[in-house]
Parts: structure tokens; C-alpha cells; sequence
């Protein structure tokens, strides 16, 4: 069947069931077209998007920067392999550095998973098979990456997985000092949780892991795959602990919506992986570090930085006195609203209808993860539409466990 722009969401649906491997189970909708906050499906509905591609599109849709970089880049040089360099790869390795401000290397991947799973054979490399994760955690599907990634209905059906884990639980320093000790390769700690509600840990809690891995000649391995590149208002959200990691890994937001992860090994951990430990076919190309590069330059020239800090205020502010909102964790615009009922997901999809895409990554907690890009009227827009949701929605059944 050929495709035609007269076909329905739900036609589009239907032809997906048939074509598409059953992964994700049925789409909420199919969407064609995007412009800044905005994403419209088949049938030219309009939706206010908070979601952003689960984190991804921090520059929202069809940005002209973005668009410019990469249609200039793909018109210029579109891939090399990695046995050349090319000036955008190099750019923004450069680039990231800065704004770790450490001296490293970078390892490019095509996601999250893979920047993960470079990591997880950099340690290797310590000599230590054992890798400390915690409950909550996620850190891909791949099977390293899930190896590391707490959700049992995720682990369950590929065990055995790989690798020797240890698990601890988040945001607790004591129980972790309890399981480190001078066997252990790494600790691997995203520096708030986004799959598991957007968990926030203790202020110190950060500090307190980067003493006990230095302790035990461990590496401290953070994961800001969602919460890098400018999210919390800060380029990354380890930055207000003040501690340096060994291994960060992005993607998401990196891209503004371009596949591109990155690995960064920082001081001595630069060095781990040589000629022949790792390798990909697309990892660093040019299109996807030209896009990089554009985002962050985006991000710089029109200080969205402060930005994201002013729009998650406003979102704080306008459902944090709601009746049913029992807490706002994260920070920016990476925020979970936790609810004081297990209707997360009743509201998620009355959203939809309502003009609105949001995300419950939990029963009990909504994710608003949007563009950064978003401006005041659009939040203030989707604070009404939420309130008006968490006014309708009924109460979850008694004894629904949240």
C-alpha cells in the first residue's frame, strides 16, 4: 500500500500494527509535523508538546539553526568513516570538554545505550569486573546498558545479562559505602532519575559517592543522558555537587533531536579505551556533530540556560498549589509532578484530546520534560490544561497502589 497524504491517524495506526514490530505497543497517535513547541498529527490536530521526544528536542521542532546546520553539513560532507577525522567531530569534542571543563577524550555513539555501553567496557579496562547501580536506575536496552538498568519487567526476560552488578539503593551513601570496596570497577549514578519519576537525591549525595569510589580506586560513572545539555538550567546536573566524575555519558538532548551519544572520559579515564577496544560505523559523523554543535551554540547565543530556569519556575508555580500535587521534584525543566493518587496515566491520556502531550513514568508522577525553548504564554497554557485535568480526572479506585 502506498503512503498518501489523505490518510487518517488512524489508518496510519493500523498500517503501523502491520509494519512495525510490536515493541511499544500501539501509538497514541501519528505525528507529521512539528514547528517550535508544537507537533500536529494525521488529522492536522495541534498538540503543545512537553515531552520533546522523551528529552530530546531541547530546540523543539524544525529549529532553523538545526535545520540550517544540518542541511548544510549533509549537503557538504554527509559520513566518513572513523578511519578520518572531520572538522565537526573534532569541534565538538572540543566543545564538550569546555564545558566540563576538564582535559579528556570523547567517545561518539549514535545514543544513549551505546554511550553507555562504551563506558561499561571502559571499565573494563580497570582491570575490576564489578559495576555498582542502583534501584531506579536506567541506563538503556541494550544488553550492557540493561544490565545496569533496575526495572525487573525490562531485565527479566533477557537474563542472564552480562557483567558482575551490584545494586544499591539511590540516594543513600551509607548503604553504598556498605557494598564499594577495592574489587569494584565503577559506580554508575545518573544524578537524578529521570525513568523512575525524576528522583532527586540528597544535596550531598553526589560528593559523598565521589569520595567513596576515589577511596576504593573505583570510577565515579555519571549518566546525564537525560538530565545533560542544558535541561536543569546548568549544562549538567552533576555541576552544582562540584565533583569531577571519571566517565559522563550524553545523548538526548545532545542532538536536539539527531541521533548522537558521547562518552567523555575525563584525566586518566581518558585513556582506557585504545586502537581496537571499541568502534562504530556511525558514531561522531558529520551530520550528527554538526547538529550538536548547533544546539549548543543555540543554547549559548540565546541563553537558555537562564531560560529553563525562569519556564520551570513558572510550571512550580502554577501546579504546586494544586490540591492534588503532593511535590515537584527535578530541577529547569526537567520536573516530575508527583500526585497525590496512582492517575498518572488517566491523565496522560486525557491529555492527549485535550491538546497536550505529557508523560507518566510512574504511576503517581507526571514527567514534564519539554522543549527549552518553550515560553512563558506555552507553559502557562499547559499549567491550565493540567490543572483542568487534575480537576476531571477520577479518583484511582481504593486500594490502587501508586
Amino acid at each position: 500500500m502506498s503512503s498518501t497524504q489523505h490518510d487518517s491517524a488512524q489508518q496510519w495506526t493500523e498500517r503501523y500494527t502491520h509494519a512495525v514490530m510490536n515493541t511499544f505497543g500501539p501509538p497514541q497517535t501519528v505525528l507529521v509535523r512539528g514547528e517550535g513547541c508544537y507537533v500536529w498529527d494525521a488529522d492536522g490536530k495541534r498538540y503543545l508538546d512537553l515531552l520533546a521526544g522523551i528529552a530530546v528536542n531541547a530546540l523543539g521542532h524544525a529549529h532553523p539553526a538545526l535545520v540550517e546546520a544540518v542541511s548544510t553539513q549533509m549537503s557538504t560532507l554527509g559520513h566518513v568513516s572513523n578511519f578520518f577525522a572531520t572538522e565537526p567531530q573534532v569541534g565538538l569534542a572540543e566543545k564538550l570538554l569546555e564545558l566540563v571543563g576538564q582535559q579528556g577524550r570523547v567517545f561518539f555513539a549514535n545514543s544513549g545505550a551505546e554511550a553507555n555501553e562504551a563506558a561499561l567496557k571502559a571499565t573494563r579496562r580497570t582491570g575490576r569486573t564489578k559495576i555498582v547501580a542502583t534501584h531506579g536506575s536506567f541506563h538503556g536496552r541494550t544488553m550492557g546498558s540493561l544490565a545496569l538498568t533496575s526495572k525487573e519487567a525490562y531485565r527479566a526476560p533477557f537474563e542472564p545479562l552480562p557483567g558482575d552488578v551490584l545494586w544499591a539503593p539511590y540516594g543513600d551513601a551509607e548503604a553504598l559505602e556498605a557494598i564499594v570496596d577495592d574489587t569494584v570497577a565503577a559506580v554508575v549514578i545518573e544524578p537524578i532519575q529521570g525513568e523512575a519519576g525524576v528522583i532527586v537525591p540528597p544535596d550531598d549525595y553526589l560528593a559523598k559517592v565521589r569520595e567513596i569510589t576515589q577511596r576504593h580506586g573505583a570510577l565515579m560513572w555519571i549518566d546525564e543522558v537525560q538530565s545533560g545539555m542544558g535541561r536543569v538550567g546548568e549544562w549538567f546536573a552533576y555541576s552544582a555537587s562540584g565533583v569531577v566524575p571519571d566517565l559522563l555519558t550524553l545523548a538526548k538532548g545532545l542532538g536536539g533531536g539527531v541521533p548522537i551519544g558521547a562518552c567523555i572520559g575525563i584525566d586518566e579515564a581518558a585513556m582506557l579505551l585504545q586502537p581496537g577496544n571499541h568502534g562504530t560505523t556511525f558514531g561522531g559523523n558529520p551530520v550528527a556533530t554538526a547538529a550538536a554543535l548547533a544546539v549548543i551554540d543555540t543554547i549559548e547565543r540565546d541563553e537558555l540556560l537562564a531560560h529553563v530556569v525562569e519556564i520551570g519556575q513558572r510550571f512550580r508555580d502554577g501546579l504546586g498549589d494544586h490540591p492534588r500535587v503532593t511535590d515537584i521534584t527535578g530541577r529547569g525543566l526537567f520536573l516530575g509532578v508527583v500526585l497525590s493518587d496512582p492517575v498518572a496515566a488517566e491523565v496522560m491520556k486525557a491529555a492527549l484530546p485535550a491538546g497536550l502531550i505529557v508523560n507518566a513514568p510512574t504511576p503517581d508522577r507526571l514527567r514534564i520534560v519539554p522543549p527549552l525553548i518553550l515560553t512563558a504564554d506555552q507553559a502557562d497554557d499547559a499549567v491550565a490544561i493540567l490543572r483542568e485535568l487534575l480537576d476531571t480526572v477520577p479518583a484511582a479506585p481504593a486500594g490502587t497502589s501508586s
